[in-house]
């Protein structure tokens, strides 16, 4: 793309000075220093930095039940195209609920939908075919496919008498009991407390059907043997990697035994804000984990106390931003009920902008993608991300409304510059840049405005109001 403009060099100290930190910036008259040039915008496609963007691929109780399998199947090549490159599906296999079940009420780990138990035979993604007609997808388009495993609890067997706790309990799965696969049978024994084990991890769900991870035979079947969990989504349905539900109900051990006999991609659901609570996991674990303190610092900075000062404080990807799984949505944040713990629908392109120029790997959540309103300016995040975000992170200025960030980029990659606006007026600043005598542009397509640095590398760059934009070089011609 060619664009022909009128640039405006807009070096002006008496201006300048004259500008307090919170003042709405005017550009200069245009006939002081008007200059007709062709700007060339770098071509994002021809540049990649190796970065990549996981799609959680699906939202709470997903519609049409029965066909979700398929609806993901005609979505892999755009999400494929857009720069995405894994996709997490929900849990796959059959849950209490039967066909009404998101799957985190676990029964049977070997039913994809192929078995008749809890009324139904199709889970509410559909057929155990169609889930394996799209991870082969998937796969044509390179994109791996991670497993959502939930193994805290069980759910949805049948009742036995329960020594251990002097009372019935729901803990009895095999073939006509919940378990229709025969794979994985369990009794009270697997369950805690049981004959070797009174430990309480104090889960608070299911307590009663709270697997025994200490058990030699809950082991085998969740990841040692050939056909256990593990093995067999690996190396039988075609699953690259795992998302673990629920980690606070089991010990760090238990992830970190099964990426050590199975490998593959790893994040856990660790709900817990403190950047140095998930910094010790990961160290425990060698799992990414999802960057609730991030998540939670973005909610504070646009949402809670609209002061993005917060921006500046403590988060996990800056330690770890290998393992950082950065996100600004899921399904549990974006239920109904957590209308006061997510970010609101006016700031989520802002949040999004944050985590797909800063380092982490980012998700994006379905429902927003695949929102008409935000779809355009996230495929171009997303080529942001993969080509331009790149290098060291240096926070450039930030007070209550504005944030201002520069990744330093390479000698093969210019880098980038994000500004946030919260405010309702135009924002303009004069910045130190890592591009000296370069004319830039925002890549976020969000402003139209244009900007040359100096020879110190200083340039002005602006945003409207109450919005982002990106900038980084663009050649002439």
């Amino acid at each position: 793309m060619k664009t022909k403009i009128s640039f405006i060099l807009p070096f002006f100290a008496l201006w300048m000075c004259a500008c307090t930190n919170d003042d709405q910036v005017t550009s200069p008259d245009p006939d002081e220093t008007p200059t007709n040039i062709e700007l060339v915008p770098l071509d994002l496609s021809s540049i990649d930095n190796g970065s990549r963007v996981m799609m959680q691929a699906f939202y709470w109780d997903v519609e049409p039940r029965g066909e979700w399998w398929n609806i993901l199947s005609e979505k892999v090549d755009d999400w494929s195209a857009s720069g995405i490159n894994r996709l997490w599906l929900p849990v796959a296999t059959k849950g209490q609920s039967g066909g009404y079940s998101m799957g985190y009420d676990p029964s049977d780990y070997f039913d994809f939908g192929e078995f008749e138990q809890h009324a139904t035979v199709k889970t509410r993604f559909g057929s155990r075919e169609e889930l394996e007609n799209l991870i082969t997808k998937a796969h044509n388009n390179d994109l791996e496919v991670i497993a959502d495993i939930v193994i805290n609890h069980n759910s949805g067997g049948g009742e036995e008498y329960n020594p251990y706790r002097d009372k019935n309990t729901y803990t009895l799965f095999d073939e006509t009991h919940g378990n229709a696969s025969g794979m994985f049978n369990r009794n009270y024994e697997n369950f805690y407390p049981n004959s070797t084990s009174n430990y309480d991890d104090g889960s608070l769900f299911y307590p009663e059907q709270n697997l025994d991870h200490h058990q030699e035979y809950v082991q085998n079947w969740l990841w040692k043997k050939d056909n256990s969990v593990a093995k067999y989504y690996k190396n039988v349905m075609g699953f690259d990697g795992w998302r673990f539900d629920y980690v606070l109900g089991y010990e760090p051990l238990v992830v970190k035994m099964w990426l050590d006999e199975v490998g593959g991609f790893s994040v856990s659901e660790l709900w817990d804000g403190n950047p140095e609570v998930l910094a010790n996991y990961i160290n425990e674990t060698d799992s990414g984990v999802f960057d609730f303190s991030t998540f939670y610092k973005l909610d504070e900075a646009l949402d809670r106390y609209n002061d993005l000062t917060y921006l500046e404080k403590e988060m996990l990807w800056q330690t770890h931003p290998d393992k950082a799984v950065t996100f600004t949505a899921n399904h549990d944040t974006e239920k109904d009920t957590n209308e006061d713990n997510n970010i609101s629908s006016e700031n989520k392109l802002k949040a999004y902008a944050y985590i797909l120029t800063h380092p982490g790997y980012p998700t994006i959540f379905y429902t927003d993608y695949e929102n008409e309103d935000f779809k355009e300016q996230l495929k171009q995040l997303i080529k942001i991300h993969n080509s331009l975000a790149s290098g060291e992170t240096e926070i450039l200025y930030v007070d209550n409304d504005e944030y201002i960030m520069k990744r330093k980029g390479n000698a093969e990659n210019p880098g980038l510059i994000l500004y946030i606006n919260t405010s309702e007026n135009i924002k303009k600043r004069l910045i130190k840049t890592n591009w000296n005598n370069s004319y830039l542009m925002d890549y976020s397509l969000n402003s139209m405005a244009t900007s040359l640095s100096d020879t110190n590398g200083e340039a002005y760059i602006e945003v409207p109001a109450n919005s982002y934009t990106i900038w980084s070089v663009t050649p002439t011609k």
